[in-house]
């Protein structure tokens, strides 16, 4: 049993409220998963600079911003400017057991020096448009850590773990984000799992974690890689994978929901003008803006629902 949570704001001037909505929204799926939290943020200009890239990192050493910058940019010191914009080349802002790095370069440039700086990091987030939290501890906890309640941009989720497949830390935590500004967030498991992660280890791919929810992030980024639409790689998925499961996938285009053709795991939609939002209780929407006037349902067995920016 996990909680799934997420909003897609349509409305600009809710913009500086995303964070403080998806706050409220947390507490109503706390329950459903105290082990863990992970979030991700889409268009926040304070966390994820226009013009830059932001990493989320695991386990990252206290210099790697610096470490970082020197092999970018052949400088020393990652204190150093970049030049013409007036701050340090390359960031490094810790929240708890993440770090976020930015810096004026490409996310797969940034992400390879940090695995060059520091082997033993882990890189869980990359994109110019999002930023993702990962940390181990109570939901309301970690939302404070995160300073979730500060946010503003268009669209987030986030998900609250009760772990069945992989160990209680950082790493097992969703969301998944194994391509440039998606995310994969999951409710249930995926039966066939094993079989999947050797076909695609053999197609090249790598992996991070046993978890069975990196399978079928990794799946949907190879599909989306291809050339598919977010609906298309997932009704793709829907083909593939066995198992009981919701979920839902975040790009920088928008978001989907979908769920496997049984249904047994819980999922419930908000349509409104100003928004669309999801979540595995109602109540976890219960305090959004304009509740009583929104189209609530409950998505239908197999089938894939796309929002679009």
């Amino acid at each position: 049993m996990c909680g799934i949570i997420g909003l897609h704001l349509r409305d600009p001037a809710l913009r500086p409220e995303l964070g403080r909505l998806l706050d409220d929204m947390l507490c109503g799926v706390s329950e459903r998963g105290p082990d863990s939290v992970g979030v991700a943020v889409y268009g926040d200009e304070t966390r994820n600079p226009p013009g830059q890239e932001a990493v989320s990192v695991l386990r990252a050493p206290g210099d790697l911003d610096r470490a970082v910058a020197a092999l970018l940019f052949g400088r020393r010191s990652g204190a150093e400017l970049d030049p013409g914009r007036g701050r340090p080349a390359v960031t490094a802002t810790p929240a708890g057991d993440t770090t976020v790095l930015t810096a004026p370069v490409g996310g797969e440039a940034l992400a390879a020096a940090v695995h060059a700086a520091a082997p033993d990091a882990l890189v869980v987030g990359r994109g110019d448009d999002v930023v993702v939290y990962k940390g181990a501890g109570h939901p309301s906890d970690l939302a404070r850590t995160y300073g979730l309640r500060d946010v503003a941009g268009w669209q987030g989720l986030a998900h609250t773990r009760m772990a069945t497949e992989s160990a209680i830390n950082p790493e097992g935590c969703h969301p998944y984000s194994v391509g440039p500004n998606q995310c994969l967030v999951h409710n249930g498991s995926f039966s066939n799992h094993a079989t999947i992660r050797r076909e695609l280890v053999r197609q090249g791919v790598t992996f991070d974690s046993e978890n069975d929810t990196e399978v079928g992030a990794r799946f949907v980024a190879a599909c989306l890689a291809e050339g598919d639409d977010l609906e298309k790689a997932l009704l793709r998925l829907g083909e593939t994978f066995d198992g009981f499961y919701t979920l839902l996938v975040t790009t920088a285009d928008g978001f989907a929901v979908v769920r496997d053709e049984i249904a047994c795991k819980p999922a419930v939609i908000a349509e409104h003008p100003r928004w669309v939002a999801m979540a595995s209780e109602f109540r976890a929407l219960a305090e959004l803006p304009g509740i009583g006037e929104a189209r609530i349902f409950e998505p239908d067995p197999g089938r894939v629902y796309t929002w679009r920016r």
